[in-house]
């Protein structure tokens, strides 16, 4: 291919749009072009990466006995009520664009393909002699983002993979779980990427296990934590840590069976504040958070968590918590949100003492409420559970009790992890090592989805002793175009992207230095044949444009070898330039073609792939 018929347009200037330096990078060398908020049109090198992309993924996939299909974009409400994820897509998180066609029935857009894989399967799998199958596509998916930014990171029509599997039994499924594993880690590595396996949160896919494989990147929205020695890796929606230990709240002087002291607070409503008056700290203090879950079937429920004054509560465990303590015909938690006194006055209840609340503040208060239900959902976070005395709110303006213990504040019930893991922390498997932290961008999530959609939607099978079971399903995805940007995240200098070369849209780049010379440009075009019969994917800039100009474009597209034609073009010399170590050499012409197919060859596939 030509520049010249490329339609390339690059920038000089930074698009004030861009946030990400790969997001910058990308519109800057002309790869994509932005439409309307969170939508981009992939140009033609963009689309050539992305090509290159979903060439690994299909040769992997297909090594797995992975068939590629293509599913409906356009997928009726019906089957997303029947598996209860209607609401949650539509009215909870909101990120399902829907529609209703002319005779009033209700779509949506794809942004994931549970419900329509599983539909069919439930018509086509209905023996266990036809099992397993594993199944995949590469389409457009859409989200209704509330704030799309960062490019391709967080868009609302992105390309994605995603593959599905279907078993027997539980054994199975955990063994393609684990095959999966393995082909993304080859995938990753092939497109030339280091990336990080880490525990996840199943979010609203659901399912008994699953693992997210970030790049790492400090640009990443995610917060990684890991272990030193390898052996533990989370997201810190799903990580566990051990505590700290707390701090021992003296015993009163009068003897431990005593009533809890009465403590005058005065303005003392913050953690901070009653610390520094009193000289406590914060593991001492029990503090109390009031929260609202919005539901899909069922008024919205109050919730209560009472968690350590030095911990801070995760949303995603939380969530979780309450799907499963919820009863079921309250449908899915939609969202979490906290309480604040705007939104407690707006529901007709009287005055609280925010500041002051204690894990014993009484369902009385919720008493004629407009929409919420009278009572709380008191959860109570392990830390908070593990303390044998501590200090907490009095539920009175400006007083808190000091000396209090569970065993006087009953009806907390079990205690569960409620806490977010942080940096520092001692790790489960080896108290001596601490977390440590790092960002992520993530581009790949894999699932153990059991047998939530299939008892959903009725997809069975009949067992080898003739029974009627469920199919046990998995579900596998990757962000192809965000894997795209967050290979630029992951690979550029100060002049611009330096592509991978298994995925780069052009293997190399011949660029004339001077086009009117009738000299360069007949080895250039020589150069460019050549390069094209010896299997190299070669881009020819005959533009003519100043050397300097065509050299920024080169290190900005990021081709990852260079050849230039220059004034050694009359003893048949050119230079060989390598975007990513800028290593440059003279060379004869037919030197210059030997190196380069060995050094393209060579990295096609990284080390220990075919």
């Amino acid at each position: 291919m030509r520049v010249s018929r490329l339609m390339l347009v690059t920038l000089r200037d930074v698009p004030a749009e861009a946030e990400l330096t790969s997001h910058r990078l990308l519109l800057r060398a002309g790869y994509m072009r932005r439409l309307a908020s969170g939508v981009y049109a992939y140009l033609p090198l963009l689309w050539r990466v992305l090509n290159r992309i979903s060439a690994v993924i299909r040769e992997e996939m297909e090594a797995l006995g992975a068939l590629e299909t293509l599913l409906p974009q356009l997928q009726p409400a019906e089957i997303w009520q029947r598996s209860g994820r209607w609401s949650a897509y539509t009215d909870g998180e909101g990120i399902m664009f829907h529609l209703r066609d002319r005779q009033d029935r209700c779509f949506g857009l794809g942004p994931t393909h549970e419900e329509v894989v599983t539909t069919l399967a439930a018509e086509l799998l209905r023996s266990y002699r036809q099992l397993p199958v594993s199944i995949y596509q590469i389409q457009t998916k859409f989200r209704d983002e509330i704030r799309p930014r960062f490019g391709l990171m967080r868009s609302r029509e992105f390309i994605m993979k995603d593959a599905y599997s279907f078993h027997a039994d539980s054994t199975d499924l955990a063994e393609m779980y684990d095959r999966m594993d393995g082909a993304y880690r080859r995938i990753f590595r092939r497109c030339g990427l280091d990336v990080l396996g880490v525990e996840a949160d199943s979010g609203a896919i659901g399912g008994a296990a699953s693992r997210e494989f970030m790049v790492t990147a400090e640009a990443g929205e995610d917060l990684i934590l890991t272990s030193a020695d390898g052996r533990y890796a989370a997201n810190q929606e799903r990580a566990v840590s051990l505590a700290a230990a707390a701090v021992p709240l003296p015993a009163p002087a009068s003897g431990s069976g005593e009533a809890p002291e009465l403590m005058a607070t005065p303005g003392q409503s913050s953690i901070d504040d009653l610390c520094a008056a009193h000289g406590l700290h914060p593991s001492q203090i029990v503090k109390v958070l009031l929260l609202v879950a919005r539901l899909s079937d069922a008024a919205p429920q109050p919730v209560l968590v009472a968690i350590r004054g030095d911990q801070q509560l995760n949303m995603a465990k939380l969530s979780n918590v309450l799907s499963e303590r919820l009863p079921a015909a309250a449908g899915s938690v939609l969202d979490v949100s906290p309480i604040d006194a705007a939104g407690w006055s707006a529901q007709g209840l009287g005055a609280m003492a925010w500041g002051f609340l204690g894990p014993d503040l009484p369902d009385d208060v919720l008493g004629g409420a407009r929409t919420w239900q009278p009572r709380f959902e008191r959860l109570l976070d392990a830390t908070a559970a593990d303390l044998p005395s501590f200090i907490c709110g009095a539920n009175l303006e400006d007083r808190h009790r000091s000396g209090v213990s569970w065993e006087r504040l009953p009806g907390m019930g079990t205690a569960v992890d409620l806490r977010s893991a942080l940096p520092g922390d001692r790790c489960c498997h080896d108290p001596a090592m601490l977390l440590q932290a790092s960002r992520g961008i993530e581009v790949g999530h894999i699932f153990q989805l059991g047998r939530k959609y299939s008892d959903a939607l009725a997809a069975r099978f009949s067992s080898e002793t003739g029974a009627e079971e469920s199919l046990w399903m998995g579900c596998y995805g990757i962000g192809v175009s965000r894997l795209a940007q967050a290979a630029v995240e992951q690979h550029h200098d100060d002049q611009g992207i330096c592509w991978p070369l298994p995925i780069a849209p052009y293997e190399a780049i011949v660029v004339i230095a001077n086009a009117a010379d009738e000299t360069q440009l007949a080895l250039a075009e020589a150069m460019y044949a050549r390069l094209r019969e010896a299997g190299i994917d070669a881009l020819l800039d005959d533009r003519r444009e100043r050397a300097g100009v065509k050299f920024k474009d080169a290190d900005l597209i990021g081709i990852p070898w260079r050849v230039v034609v220059g004034r050694g073009a009359a003893q048949d010399r050119v230079e060989l330039v390598e975007r990513r170590t800028r290593e440059s050499r003279e060379l004869d012409s037919s030197e210059a073609i030997a190196l380069l197919v060995d050094r393209v060859r060579l990295g096609r596939c990284p080390a220990g792939d075919p």
